[in-house]
């Protein structure tokens, strides 16, 4: 059995796709902070309080692991989420020289108001879209989540082939 060669990166493509989901949520957080009147968060910040009320308990050190961050750049973050009222730090049951983290009810309804904002604007704006873009965006659904997937666990080892042909 042949294997074949994976097709030619298509570069103008991976920029065009890049640029356009930066654009969307940048435009798209913009929206929703301006209705909202939510001070800020930094996007380290953000997506940490996420990752907290999705595992209530995470430690520091399994959070930094998570998000790919140093676990003294999480700890700051901590901090600054702990100052907002948004996270509180808790000795490890399991052992206490460690913490885990829980979001606060402050924390948790700020990401559920944030998330009904966002979802509300997508709604609005889908239904002003055509059928066929409609169909157009149901149909890409699954290849955005396999690229999200591919590129959350990508250590940047390029595929051989991948390699050769970027050596060229």
């Amino acid at each position: 059995m042949t294997v074949d060669p994976p097709p030619p990166l298509d570069r103008g493509l991976a920029e065009d796709l890049s640029t356009s989901l930066s654009a969307l949520n940048r435009t798209v957080r913009r929206h929703v902070r301006s209705h909202l009147h939510f001070e800020p968060l930094a996007g380290a910040q953000g997506e940490l309080l996420r990752l907290v009320v999705e595992r209530p308990g995470i430690s520091v050190s399994a959070a930094a692991k998570e998000l790919r961050l140093a676990a003294n750049s999480v700890s700051t973050q901590v901090q600054q989420l702990a100052r907002l009222g948004y996270l509180s730090r808790e000795a490890s049951p399991a052992d206490r020289r460690g913490a885990v983290l829980r979001a606060t009810a402050d924390g948790q309804e700020r990401l559920a108001r944030w998330a009904d904002e966002r979802a509300e604007l997508f709604a609005r704006q889908l239904h002003r879209l055509s059928g066929p873009d409609l169909d157009a965006l149901t149909a890409a659904l699954p290849a955005l989540r396999a690229l999200a997937e591919a590129i959350s666990t990508d250590e940047t080892d390029l595929h051989p082939a991948v390699a050769e042909r970027s050596a060229s």
